[in-house]
């Protein structure tokens, strides 16, 4: 089952991060997605980029619906032209299979 078609799962504080090879297997079915590390956590991150600010606020909406809907939550920064968003796993500070879910979705919107 690919990426876009699979559901989040629930994560507990002991699931095991994604390693190393898994991450790339895992980001090789994402476009334009890259792995940086923010405030010592690794995080898939992404710029879309928009002709106005109306489009990247409708943008971030309906990233924040997906959110709540795999209940799983992304940082979002919204300005004008342009959408970061950021998928990790707060509970493990770091990767799980379900960020690169989230961050395949993200895409269809």
């Amino acid at each position: 089952m690919s990426l876009k078609e699979s559901k989040c799962e629930a994560c507990t504080i002991n699931a095991p991060l994604v390693s190393n090879s898994e991450a790339e297997a895992l980001i090789s079915e994402l476009d334009g997605w890259v792995i940086e590390r923010g405030s010592g956590i690794d995080q898939l991150v992404k710029t879309y980029k928009f002709s106005n600010y109306a489009e990247s606020l409708d943008f971030s909406n309906k990233v924040a619906d997906l959110a709540e809907s795999e209940d799983h939550h992304p940082k979002i920064i919204l300005e004008y032209g342009s959408v970061e968003i950021s998928w990790w796993s707060h509970k493990i500070k770091g990767l799980h299979k379900n960020d690169f879910i989230c961050a395949a979705k993200t895409d269809l919107i």
